[in-house]
């Protein structure tokens, strides 16, 4: 059944005396054809009113592709291909971090900035294929830092770890560790920003028990041991000293494909819907609101969008504007010689396009997905 369909039969219910059974059935029903095993429910929904904290600001890369994907232009372009990335997909998801930040202490580095990266992948749906997994790290400084310290540019040493396997208590961490990037960094008052292809990696996190993060690892570049960071007893930093490395800022891109919710697109022409009435057979209009059916707090964008949907007799004898079959036509013939014995053709959607939808997922994660059937541009009879 097409999702239009289902968020039909969702709406209508909705006003309506349903009871609970019911209702869940039906909401589980029309998430189940989005692909969403339920509806999401990000942590900030579930606070009180007023008492909800920020919400992740949403990557000025994904505002871009959804904009994209929003234009027509868009619809007319290569069936479930991310442009932006040169693969095939229909799901983009910015992965964020779950990982805490350490100050270490290591016979490799005198004074290190570790920060344990982990990204979700349970995320991905099983029926999901991935194509990318794309690493991005920003490094950037605590906007109220001392201006002394930023003055001329800076020189750090960043190297990216792959963990691979948990690392007992009191045993050496380098040991479960293999090394995946490491190279300079020129630190300006501008974010430095560093990428990296991850997706053999971030496939094999798919499995249960593959995934145990990595490790982002920041010291300073000096050729003089005396500039060396102390530490305090305890081999911890002092405050001045973590200061003087710059905020790190992780995330994973994941672009995958739902191969049952991909197919080619038809190039979508202006529809023109009737604004008289109208007893034939055509589209109508129908916008839906997502606050309306109470969305409005997973839901990034569109606010809503118009659906449309089909309503009108199919009469004897079928016009070619009516886009009739020709079973539809024969049945129309039967109907005018036996009415009370069949009945009429069914006014139904020859013609769907699709639409884009930004949202949160249940870990806070901004989720951009293109859905196929969700717009009625052309009814006929059949």
């Amino acid at each position: 059944m097409a999702p239009l369909l289902l968020l039909a039969v969702w709406l209508l219910g909705v006003g309506a005396f349903l009871d609970a059974e019911d209702k869940s059935t039906r909401e589980r029903l029309f998430f189940s054809s989005l692909g969403l095993s339920e509806r999401p429910r990000p942590a900030g929904s579930q606070q009180p009113a007023g008492s909800q904290q920020p919400r992740r600001p949403i990557p000025s890369e994904i505002w871009r592709m959804f904009r994209r994907s929003a234009n027509i232009q868009a619809r007319e372009s290569e069936s479930c291909t991310v442009s932006e990335y040169g693969v095939r997909g229909n799901i983009i998801r910015y992965v964020q971090d779950q990982g805490r930040l350490v100050l270490s202490w290591s016979s490799s580095c005198q004074a290190c900035l570790e920060k344990q990266l982990f990204f979700n992948m349970s995320v991905l749906q099983p029926v999901e294929l991935l194509s990318l997994a794309q690493l991005e790290i920003k490094l950037y400084w605590m906007p109220l830092r001392p201006v002394e310290l930023l003055q001329g540019p800076r020189a750090i040493s960043l190297s990216i770890y792959k963990v691979i396997r948990a690392t007992l208590r009191g045993a050496n961490p380098q040991a479960n560790r293999r090394l995946l990037l490491s190279q300079s960094v020129q630190l300006q008052l501008e974010p430095a920003k560093i990428i990296m292809d991850l997706t053999p990696l971030a496939e094999s996190w798919r499995k249960l028990g593959h995934n145990y993060g990595l490790v982002a690892e920041l010291s300073p570049l000096s050729g003089d041991p005396g500039e060396l960071i102390p530490f305090l007893p305890g081999n911890t930093l002092p405050l001045e000293a973590a200061l003087s490395f710059p905020l790190i800022e992780a995330s994973l891109v994941v672009v995958s494909l739902n191969p049952h919710q991909c197919r080619s697109r038809q190039r979508r022409n202006t529809v023109h819907l009737p604004v008289t009435p109208s007893t034939v057979c055509k589209a109508r209009r129908l916008y839906i609101d997502f606050k309306d059916v109470g969305w409005q707090d997973w839901i990034i964008a569109p606010h809503g969008y118009m659906a449309n949907y089909c309503h009108g007799e199919c009469p004897f004898p079928l016009s070619e504007s009516l886009n009739g079959t020709n079973h539809a036509i024969l049945q129309t013939l039967v109907h005018s010689l036996d009415p009370q014995g069949t009945p009429q053709p069914s006014c139904a959607p020859i013609r769907l396009s699709p639409i884009s939808m930004l949202y949160y997922d249940n870990n806070d994660n901004v989720v951009l997905r293109h859905y196929q059937d969700m717009v009625v541009d052309e009814c006929g009879c059949r």
